[in-house]
């Protein structure tokens, strides 16, 4: 991130590395390999959607007025080890948590053609809906990557449930179309190669089982665009991936936010271009806070000897708890 643009920044939050992880791809990878969250265990509930597929809802129930509701990342699912931390703090707390896994990364393949995507607020409300409607006094959203975009668009484009109170969003792709192009340098060849991988083989298994799904093509997709030009946009309605992109970027949606709103992003997120970090366009706002950090990678953010609690996790529980 060029020196010019950090001093533009109004909003430096004081979340300092462990020395341990020394560099970006360190603070990103190492609690994605070896975290481990001691969590209870979910309860797996099976929703319909309008469109006759479902979603696999994992719930922590303690009998609670309160609800967390997390919303995971790119070819994630409520085992990651960042949705376990987010869960237990809150649960911890005293919350109800609901961790929702998206079509097709659960156990199971949806039955629909169509997948999950950066924009599906569609599925996101049929979330909330189910949980508004178990009579929760006060509901919290919780988003990390893709889950944040999710998450902003959906309370910037919905008129809200009074009983939606508060967001958090960690590592945000706000700008999709310029965070695709900087998780394809050489520099990310890691992530995106694993990330294609697993996002061809669920299109794939998904061809096996209908025959509405033209994969005739798909070893020529080598990288994500291409792979969003091929099929996300095909199967979800976008010309193709840039449409995608500017209809769903979440940066297009947060100044219509009324809800009090952290967002939270890293300088060094080895993900996100410098438009993920609107400064100028949020400075203002009523509602939304967006606090960028020196370091803490793409969903990192650890620290060590505190119980195994992620400075994300407190931060988190500090502003729903503190924030009016």
């Amino acid at each position: 991130m060029n020196i010019l643009f950090q001093n533009k920044l109004t909003k430096f939050n004081n979340y300092q590395r462990p020395t341990l992880l020394f560099h970006p791809h360190v603070e990103t990878i190492y609690p994605a390999i070896f975290r481990s969250v001691a969590l209870k265990p979910y309860q797996r509930e099976r929703i319909t959607t309008p469109d006759d597929d479902f979603l696999d809802l994992d719930w922590i129930k303690q009998g609670s007025n309160k609800l967390v509701i997390i919303s995971h990342g790119l070819e994630g699912n409520t085992e990651r080890a960042y949705i376990k931390g987010m869960a237990k703090i809150f649960h911890d707390q005293q919350y109800d948590v609901l961790a929702w896994n998206y079509r097709g990364c659960s156990e199971e393949m949806n039955k629909q053609r169509r997948f999950y995507h950066s924009g599906a607020t569609d599925d996101l409300d049929v979330v909330v809906q189910h949980a508004l409607a178990q009579a929760y006094e006060e509901i919290t959203l919780i988003g990390f990557s893709l889950g944040g975009n999710l998450t902003l668009k959906y309370l910037g484009e919905h008129k809200r449930d009074e009983r939606i109170r508060k967001s958090v969003v960690f590592s945000v792709p706000m700008d999709l179309h310029s965070s695709c192009i900087q998780l394809g340098k050489s520099s990310n060849r890691l992530y995106a190669k694993r990330f294609l991988k697993t996002l061809k083989q669920k299109v794939r298994d998904k061809a096996a089982l209908r025959n509405d799904l033209d994969i005739s093509r798909i070893d020529q997709v080598t990288d994500l665009q291409s792979f969003d030009d091929q099929f996300t946009s095909v199967l979800h309605g976008y010309r193709d991936a840039v449409d995608y992109y500017t209809q769903c970027s979440s940066i297009r949606f947060a100044e219509y936010i009324q809800i009090p709103t952290l967002i939270v992003n890293a300088l060094n997120d080895p993900f996100l271009s410098e438009t993920c970090f609107p400064v100028q366009k949020l400075q203002h706002h009523p509602f939304v806070q967006l606090e960028v950090t020196t370091e803490g990678g793409h969903v990192g953010f650890a620290q060590f000897n505190k119980k195994n609690v992620f400075w994300s996790e407190e931060r988190a529980l500090h502003f729903v708890k503190h924030h009016d």
